[in-house]
């Protein structure tokens, strides 16, 4: 009998308010069934050992298209399919999930990445010019003021996305992954996104440039074909998504994670923390990326204790919930401390599908962090002790927004 006949299983909050509650009593077991928008019943995945093992097995393939039986009984308006579905090398399976990234791979390398840093930097100074430019006293919203600016410019600037396309191309990226849309919004959002992302595809047809789109618009060997429409859309969704979104949260809880922990920046100061310290735990204990739905299980998979899970399975994998595993960091893994010495933390994936930008949105928040707080020291928070609210979805975590004070009386 298939695990998935199981009766009964808990249901994955979609807006994401408890997430990590219930990555905590999910890590009973090496996997637990859940429920997921659908609805899909799904092996969630929240040990740092066990992500591991699942995310490097080759039983395991993130083509729910050629690979999950479970696929036919989803709705049109199916809440998950803009990102499990979607027709890039983020789902794709063996070599052709090597073929597709190899082209774009090399903008990202750390060679590459470093040398964006003086521009990077620039467009950081100016937002945070802006943030200090303020009267004493004024409140400014971090996230949208210095995170979301920053990380949309950048990853804009390597596609090739005109200044009228940015904003809408942002704000649909947000929609599309807001898991608590019902049906009919989900669908609307996901055909809003890639009418945008068409939009784009077009203009860069007619204006080609020295950016990656243009450049996935060419075969990358004369004897290729190019590629087809649905993959040049998802790609795009995937590169300038998971450029801007997860940036955007990294950089968000990074300032909160300082502002709520003061000595930080004494330590930062005297030179026993340094903002890459910062930037680390802060994925550790606040990964981006929740649960990435979904895997399929090619064969069954016995992960002990036991948990198999069969040939056909849907796997969801927790990324965010293996930085907080006890087995991995026994000392306090719910709590910010930066000083500790092993930060190890998935929160940019691991295996055949680790995040080719990491090395970006690694950069990218030393350089939003040391220049805030850099040219804004008294930086404060607008309502100190109060939470705030937290992105509407179970895959992306992150402050909503931030509020603080860049300029206190």
């Amino acid at each position: 009998m298939s695990s998935l006949s199981v009766s009964r299983c808990p249901v994955l909050d979609p807006t994401g308010r408890s997430m990590h509650a219930e990555a905590t009593a999910l890590r009973e077991a090496p996997a637990v069934l859940v429920e997921l928008p659908g609805p899909v019943r799904a092996w969630a995945v929240t040990r740092y050992s066990v992500i591991q093992a699942l995310t490097n097995d080759p039983r395991v393939s993130r083509d729910l298209r050629q690979h999950w039986p479970g696929l036919v009984r989803m709705p049109e308006g199916w809440p998950l399919s803009a990102l499990a579905l979607q027709r890039s090398f983020f789902n794709f399976y063996g070599d052709e999930h090597r073929t597709a990234r190899r082209r774009v791979a090399p903008t990202f390398s750390p060679r590459q990445v470093e040398a964006m840093r003086p521009r990077i930097r620039k467009t950081a100074e100016g937002l945070v010019d802006a943030l200090a430019a303020l009267p004493p006293g004024a409140v400014a919203d971090v996230r949208r003021a210095l995170a979301l600016p920053l990380t949309l410019t950048v990853i804009c600037d390597l596609f090739g996305v005109p200044e009228h396309l940015r904003g809408g191309i942002g704000t649909g990226i947000d929609a599309v992954l807001n898991s608590s849309l019902g049906p009919e919004e989900a669908l609307a959002a996901n055909n809003t996104l890639y009418g945008r992302l068409g939009e784009l595809l077009r203009y860069k047809r007619e204006h080609p440039a020295d950016d990656l789109t243009s450049d996935l618009l060419l075969p990358s060997d004369p004897a290729e074909e190019p590629l087809s429409e649905d993959v040049l859309l998802g790609t795009l969704f995937l590169m300038i998504g998971a450029g801007y979104e997860t940036t955007v949260n990294l950089i968000t809880s990074a300032v909160q994670a300082v502002l709520d922990h003061p000595g930080t920046l004494d330590g930062i100061h005297e030179g026993t923390i340094g903002w890459q310290d910062v930037i680390e735990e802060t994925l550790r204990l606040e990964g981006p990326i929740m649960h990435i739905p979904m895997r399929c299980a090619l064969d069954d998979i016995d992960l002990g204790e036991g948990v198999v899970i069969r040939k056909g399975d849907a796997i969801s994998v927790a990324f965010a919930a293996a930085g907080r595993d006890p087995e991995q960091h026994p000392r306090c893994p719910e709590r910010f401390v930066p000083t500790r010495s092993g930060k190890e933390h998935l929160a940019f994936g691991h295996g055949p599908h680790f995040c080719l930008g990491a090395h970006l949105a690694r950069l990218e928040a030393d350089v939003a962090l040391s220049t805030l707080f850099g040219r804004l020291p008294a930086l404060a928070p607008a309502r100190p002790g109060e939470r705030p609210a937290r992105v509407e979805s179970f895959i992306i975590n992150g402050p909503l927004g931030l509020e603080v004070v860049p300029r206190p009386v």
